[in-house]
């Protein structure tokens, strides 16, 4: 016989999501059982955003060592001890870990089990010999790398997001499959460690954001020595003495042969729906993930779906959104919509690439002529002058009364300047209250006030704005 629990919610993933929803709904005093059969903090802080931040921030320390002489010092007998910086991913995973960790959700007053779920029926979960009955479920199981049905590929040593944190030595050659944000940020870190790199994507590295911001950062992690392989498909790979040979074909069809000492597939993610027994649930799903409504639910109105296996945009802060979503319709019964025009979106290289809201083309897809795109360029700002950090531009997207409808920006900090543009579409600020905020001087983020001033730019021009500045003369 199984044990019998029946709180009022049942989680499933200790991810982010899952972390968020259980969290909270223990801080309101209701009964929740988390279950985890993995490892507790999931995919970002494991095998995601945490470790992939800590090594960029080691590549982007030994990039900084090696371009001292700009600012009139010399850096001398520079090595890369690339063992010192695994260990720095480590210690980052290792300090952030008791956050996420089963004693400290206990503490809160989470019933935490360490087991496989599975459904057993509509309104039931098994985990290990536990049976859980619970008002509502939330399933937050996340993703696991796309691991794409290339020949060969299942003959040799690979690696995935998940193995590569492991590595304790740096890799000769490293051939990434796969320009999307993860195979670029971890190119432009490895080459700053010291390896060789080649990007082999099938259509158009960082292809989902700004065509001409994404060039530029191409043109700088080419710039630093990764070789970016576009339009470029791989028939087959090989095993061989030393590493794995890629075979691919461009898109005129030449065959061209890549000699790898390692190998990382970052083609995409699959979300997590296998085991789960979702069937015997009712709950409806695809390749793409659980299918739910504009509400998170799933074709079973008492169980949820958020984060990567709801489909959708894959990003933490997406499941952390929906998590605080959830938490108001279960325990508040308010009705809720995810609103994805409010998700912002980074791709960490150097220079850092965002995205928020409508880009150029949806927004002229809704608004016509009424649409400005409004920049202001790195080179203008006198902080990014006097920090050499002059490669990169800001667009910003104004519609109707000038009302910010999307920004795409390309440069240093870009993801922290994206705050304040989140907010700003969040709460359906305008052109003028862009223009009017006062930005310390010299900062970064004055970039996005001279764009939206430039909203105003033909005013001084406007034959009945002189006319009423002539009137107004008239009075002394």
């Amino acid at each position: 016989m199984a044990n019998l629990l029946t709180p009022d919610i049942c989680v499933i993933g200790a991810g982010s999501g899952g972390l968020s929803v259980a969290a909270a709904a223990a801080a309101f005093g209701v009964d929740v059982v988390l279950i985890e059969k993995g490892l507790m903090g999931g995919d970002c802080l494991n095998y995601g955003c945490v470790p992939s931040k800590a090594l960029l921030a080691a590549g982007k320390a030994a990039r900084q060592a090696a371009q001292t002489d700009a600012f009139g010092t010399t850096c001398s007998g520079q090595t890369i001890d690339f063992t010192r910086a695994n260990d720095h991913v480590r210690h980052v995973i290792a300090t952030i870990e008791p956050h996420d960790s089963q004693d400290r959700f206990e503490g809160l007053g989470v019933t935490v089990l360490r087991e496989r779920a599975e459904f057993i029926s509509r309104d039931a979960v098994l985990a290990g010999d536990t049976e859980i009955r619970a008002r509502r479920f939330v399933v937050a199981t996340g993703s696991t790398a796309l691991v794409p049905p290339i020949p060969g590929l299942d003959d040799v040593p690979y690696l995935t997001n998940e193995t590569l944190f492991e590595q304790r030595e740096r890799p000769e050659h490293l051939v990434i499959i796969g320009g999307g944000p993860i195979g670029l940020e971890m190119a432009q870190a490895h080459r700053r460690l010291g390896s060789q790199v080649t990007v082999i994507e099938a259509a158009k590295a960082l292809g989902k954001d700004d065509a001409e911001l994404a060039g530029i950062v191409l043109d700088a992690v080419r710039a630093e020595g990764v070789a970016i392989l576009e339009g470029t498909s791989v028939d087959r790979v090989e095993k061989t003495a030393t590493g794995v040979d890629v075979i691919a074909r461009t898109a005129e069809g030449k065959t061209i042969e890549v000699a790898a000492s390692h190998l990382l597939v970052a083609a995409g993610r699959a979300p997590n729906v296998q085991g789960l027994g979702l069937e015997k649930a009712g709950i409806d799903f695809t390749a793409r993930g659980i299918s739910v409504d504009k509400g998170l639910r799933s074709s079973n109105k008492r169980v949820y779906a958020i984060g990567d296996v709801a489909g959708g945009l894959q990003f933490t802060h997406v499941a952390g959104y929906q998590a605080g979503l959830v938490i108001r319709s279960i325990l508040f019964r308010m009705p809720i919509s995810m609103n994805e025009d409010l998700v912002p979106w980074v791709t960490y290289t150097s220079p850092e690439l965002g995205h928020i809201g409508l880009n150029e083309a949806q927004a002229r897809e809704r608004h016509g002529a009424k649409v400005k795109v409004l920049t202001a360029e790195y080179a203008g700002n006198d902080r990014a002058q006097a920090e050499g950090l002059t490669i990169g531009k800001l667009k910003l997207i104004a519609g109707p009364k000038g009302r910010l409808l999307g920004a795409d920006i390309v440069g240093a900090q870009a993801g922290e300047i994206l705050n304040l543009l989140s907010l700003a579409i969040s709460k359906k600020m305008t052109m003028k209250d862009l223009a009017g905020f006062i930005a310390p001087y010299p900062t970064l983020g004055e970039l996005v006030r001279r764009a939206a001033i430039s909203y105003y730019a033909e005013a001084p021009g406007n034959i009945w704005v002189r006319r009423i500045i002539g009137l107004l003369r008239k009075f002394g």
